[in-house]
């Protein structure tokens, strides 16, 4: 809101400026009475008083934030306040006033915001797209009870009720219907999607993911490109969980999501530490890991849900240019083509904390601030450069256009080359892989090895080598043999060194196994597999499940 954002830094409103969870929380607890808020999002940011406690301008002197501790933990305390009028949106409404939202993207606070404000004696005025008659609306489908609501305003849809700033309506993202994911194409080789694959590769198998707006989007495309959405879940705060979250100004609306709740139960989740890993935004960072999403001079962007997001995930990911450049990069031969100077963005000190390094770093939560030529790791005594980028000086292209020196643990790592080519990268491979030691197990009694090659990809003479050493390692403090179960599930042995490996299987039968079942859903791998072993003379049998191979483990097939 430009005009607003203007009024506000010009000093003609007084304006606050509040971490996007906590008002949907205010909202609640002005609903049912409560004092205010009672939170530890906003310590350490622009939000704590000991900073500028919220305000945007000199005129706005009340407080509203206060520090408290409670047995000597630190709080910020945001108190209630009278709210006069409501203004919000539905689909239908009958004519009680209640409201349903069945061509909504998002629910968001709807219903504390009208509890809220009829409790504090305002008004309640809700648009909607049609009316219908009194009981007519499905109760369940009622997000707005009639109670709560002072006025319906109808509306034409197509002019004045579009779904988001961008999209007059999508049955997708309402949830009324699941649309086909045809997979947006492939991202040029941009910084933008440099910093997106860089980042991509901090996402893990089963993580509850949030996006934030802008270059954090990259992630959701590059993971398309991937095949590595389905190994994640995705989210964004306005209360979309699941599904592939849009961008731009479609953002907080999801096609095909697994559910839509309300916004305070989103950042409910949110503020417990749900989120594994959070992508957001990175205007400005400084030496102490500090970053600045919120404000500039002049310009006002807001906090939206970054402090509650950046806070409370189990993990971050910072992503942005490292310089604001209107030049674009190239890449030459897997090697950056850096544009000239740009406007630096790691400075001395950011104009506004919206995310706290201190705090953070104290935590222990693991940080990262990526970018398109180089990726620097939070620690306890700040900011440090893990990462460089192929084709990039240290000096010239780093050092030189920052505002600190950054902490330098040597030997600097360079960026997966992968990154720097036009091909995908195998990201899903790369995340599926697990270390060797994580895939065997032996059972409690110490009878029984459980060895799980599930999408492993054996293709060097040294994979081979590893495997026995790590089933050595495991057995031969045992002194005797014992069973063994190995799960060849989508498993890959080059041809190359199928030959070792067999030799290397047989060996360890020779020297620690009982006797060894093994299973694999595909064909091709135990015709491969047992023609191979049977080589060797190994039992070449495979089975199709687990089931079975446990089954007959002890009946001398195998």
């Amino acid at each position: 809101m430009p005009a607003l954002q203007r009024l506000a830094i010009e000093g003609r409103i007084q304006a606050w400026n509040l971490p996007q969870g906590v008002i949907s929380h205010l909202f609640r607890d002005i609903a049912a009475g409560k004092p205010g808020t009672l939170t530890r999002v906003g310590l350490g940011t622009f939000v704590d008083p000991r900073l500028e406690g919220g305000r945007i301008n000199a005129i706005s002197t009340e407080e509203r934030v206060r520090l408290m501790t409670i047995d000597d933990q630190e709080y910020l305390f945001y108190p209630a306040l009278p709210l006069q009028v409501a203004l919000l949106r539905g689909t239908t409404a009958d004519s009680l006033g209640n409201v349903t939202m069945e061509r909504e993207a998002l629910v968001l606070e709807a219903l504390a915001i009208a509890t809220a404000v009829h409790n504090s004696g305002g008004l309640v005025i809700v648009q909607v797209e049609r009316l219908a008659e009194s009981g007519t609306l499905p109760p369940k489908a009622v997000r707005i009870p009639g109670v709560l609501v002072d006025c319906v305003v109808v509306c034409d849809a197509l002019e004045h009720h579009w779904q988001t700033f961008q999209t007059p309506y999508h049955p997708g993202y309402s949830g009324e219907l699941r649309t086909p994911m045809a997979a947006p194409g492939a991202m040029a080789l941009s910084a933008r999607k440099i910093i997106a694959r860089r980042a991509a590769f901090e996402l893990t198998p089963n993580a509850v993911v949030n996006l934030g707006i802008g270059m954090p989007e990259g992630v959701g495309a590059v993971a398309s490109e991937e095949r590595v959405l389905e190994l994640v879940t995705l989210t964004a705060e306005p209360g979309v969980i699941g599904g592939l979250p849009a961008g731009g100004l479609d953002f907080g609306a999801a096609l095909n999501t697994q559910a839509i709740i309300d916004q305070p139960a989103q950042f409910d989740f949110y503020d417990g530490g749900g989120l594994d890993i959070a992508f957001l935004g990175m205007a400005q960072a400084d030496a102490a890991g500090n970053v600045n999403v919120s404000r500039f001079g002049s310009r006002l962007a807001g906090a939206g849900g970054f402090i509650n997001i950046s806070q409370n995930a189990r993990r971050v990911v910072f992503m942005g240019t490292f310089t604001a450049s209107r030049e674009a990069l190239e890449v030459v031969d897997g090697a950056l083509r850096l544009p000239g100077d740009g406007q630096p963005k790691f400075v001395a000190e950011v104009e506004q904390r919206t995310f706290s390094g201190a705090l953070a770093a104290a935590d222990g939560k693991p940080v990262l601030y990526v970018t398109e030529r180089c990726v620097f790791e939070l620690t306890p005594e700040g900011l440090a450069l893990t990462e460089i980028a192929p084709g990039v000086d240290l000096e010239r292209d780093i050092l030189a256009q920052m505002g600190f020196t950054p902490r330098m643990p040597a030997p600097l790592r360079e960026m997966d080359p992968r990154i720097f080519i036009e091909a995908p990268m195998g990201l899903r491979e790369t995340l599926l892989e697990r270390p060797l030691a994580r895939r065997l197990h032996l059972d409690a009694a110490g009878e029984v090895l459980f060895i799980d090659f599930e999408n492993l990809h054996i293709a060097t003479r040294d994979d081979v080598d590893d495997i026995e050493r790590e089933v050595e390692t495991r057995l031969a403090p045992l002194g005797r043999r014992v069973y063994a179960v190995v799960n060849y599930d989508h498993c890959r042995i080059n041809d190359a060194v199928l030959e070792a490996y067999t030799a290397m299987v047989r060996g360890l039968e020779e020297r620690f196994y009982t006797r060894v079942t093994r299973y694999t859903t595909s064909g091709f791998m135990r015709r491969k597999l047992g023609h191979a072993l049977e080589a060797r003379a190994v039992a070449p049998h495979i089975y199709q499940s687990a089931a079975e191979a446990e089954a007959h483990l002890h009946d001398g097939e195998g």
